[in-house]
């Protein structure tokens, strides 16, 4: 090709369709359909769809918990995941073998069973790795009753992780209530990497990310912060909604569902806590990045109440 002709093509921009963030694959899905049967029970699902949207369309056979999946009907949740980290969600396939039904997609004629029982041990497997780098003091967390890795471990019938559960309290890292809205307790963390993507994809701010190794591996602060306090966080609160498990909790309910007995508190049951140094807070929780208004300096929003964003 000459270089005058290079010259008269215009090429579009790479990042034309391209959101900022971690996870802003473009979409995948379109208008076909693709027949899918799970359990014996024929569904129609759209092309790209995931194994699991399939799944929970028909009542299954085997309880399937994928608790990396976040599944809530909004734009703002396509942004988030899948993953497939924690690999409960295991179901076997015909055409391919054993796959992770959170993320594997659909194609016409797919034959998928979640009662066999490869993938049954699989998922119950997985399952008990979870809670095994656990801290299962229950009755001391924020979401006691609300968290969808106890409800997994009820519907499971789970009574003793067959790798016992992580309870070393040595091994603990601190508590962190630094700041004035979220507490995060990482012995809770199942790196399911909601949080992560909620902050960069969804709310486009910045704050979150996953750093170091192995069983090193932990939420962090882009900015390099110890605690949440010094973090960058504008206390918009995403990442709590979409929190799977007692990780990250707002602040003023963080006990609300302990067992009122004197001492018997989320802070006591992990016993180091990272404090406030008293700095001024950043003010009330933000609203959505993505629906700030462009003018912040406009006359029309001289009045306007941060608050009302919400």
């Amino acid at each position: 090709m000459s270089s005058e002709h290079a010259d008269e093509l215009e090429a579009p921009p790479l990042t034309e369709t391209i959101a900022p963030g971690t996870a802003s694959d473009p979409d995948v899905k379109s208008d076909a359909e693709a027949s899918v049967t799970v359990d014996g029970e024929t569904v129609t699902v759209p092309e790209g769809s995931t194994v699991i949207e399939a799944v929970e369309a028909v009542e299954t056979a085997g309880n399937v918990p994928a608790l990396c999946y976040y599944d809530r009907d909004s734009p703002q949740a396509e942004r988030i995941g899948p993953r497939s980290e924690c690999r409960t969600c295991m179901v076997e396939t015909e055409e391919h073998g054993m796959v992770p039904s959170c993320s594997f997609p659909v194609e016409d004629g797919l034959t998928v069973s979640t009662d066999d029982e490869g993938a049954s041990r699989a998922r119950d497997v997985n399952l008990d790795l979870v809670l095994s780098d656990h801290n299962l003091r229950c009755t001391t967390c924020g979401k006691n009753g609300r968290c969808e890795l106890q409800d997994a471990s009820i519907e499971n019938d789970v009574v003793e992780p067959r790798y016992g559960v992580f309870d070393d309290r040595d091994a603990y890292e601190p508590l962190d209530d630094s700041s004035d809205f979220i507490q995060i307790d990482r012995n809770k963390c199942i790196l399911c990497n909601r949080c992560v993507e909620a902050c960069n994809d969804v709310q486009v701010e910045g704050v979150l990310r996953m750093e170091g190794h192995g069983n090193d591996t932990r939420i962090g602060f882009q900015n390099g912060a110890e605690s949440m306090e010094d973090s960058t966080c504008v206390s918009c609160g995403h990442c709590v909604t979409v929190c799977p498990t007692g990780s990250l909790v707002e602040q003023g309910i963080t006990d609300a569902a302990t067992i009122p007995l004197p001492g018997f508190s989320q802070e006591n049951s992990i016993g180091k806590t990272i404090e406030s140094t008293g700095k001024e807070n950043k003010g009330p929780m933000t609203r959505m990045k993505r629906d700030e208004p462009k003018d912040l300096e406009s006359e029309d929003r001289a009045d306007e109440n941060p608050g009302d964003w919400l």
